[in-house]
């Protein structure tokens, strides 16, 4: 089992910074990938950015490529998303998600593990 935890989601203006967090306990060793997903109210989730703690490329949605970049900690089993030049559309709650086996990045259903979200609304 892997527990995950998000943080650092807020209230910003357009145009702002947030930087969200994704803490992993338990057994992190099986984990492979790691996603950020989004959902916005009335709206499917949606894959934001993926990275895999082996190293390797990163992944993004294409609306949030050069404004967004996940990193990752491998000592301290966190992965991070840093948000710039935040727009309106990126409010929703954002998702931390650990998959033992992602061939797919962006397909949730890869994914075994899922955090319960840090919102982020984005004040136009």
């Amino acid at each position: 089992q892997v527990e995950l935890v998000e943080s650092g989601g807020g209230l910003v203006q357009a145009g702002g910074s947030l930087r969200l967090s994704c803490a992993a306990s338990g057994r992190t060793s099986g984990s492979d990938a790691m996603g950020w997903f989004r959902q916005a109210p009335g709206k499917e989730r949606e894959f934001v950015a993926a990275i895999r703690w082996s190293g390797g490329p990163t992944y993004y949605l294409a609306s949030v490529k050069g404004r967004f970049t996940i990193s990752r900690d491998n000592a301290k089993n966190t992965v991070f998303l840093q948000m710039n030049s935040l727009k309106f559309e990126d409010t929703a709650g954002y998702y931390c998600a650990a998959g033992r086996e992602v061939v797919i990045v962006a397909q949730p259903g890869q994914y075994n593990y899922w955090g319960l979200g840090t919102q982020v609304t984005v004040s136009s």
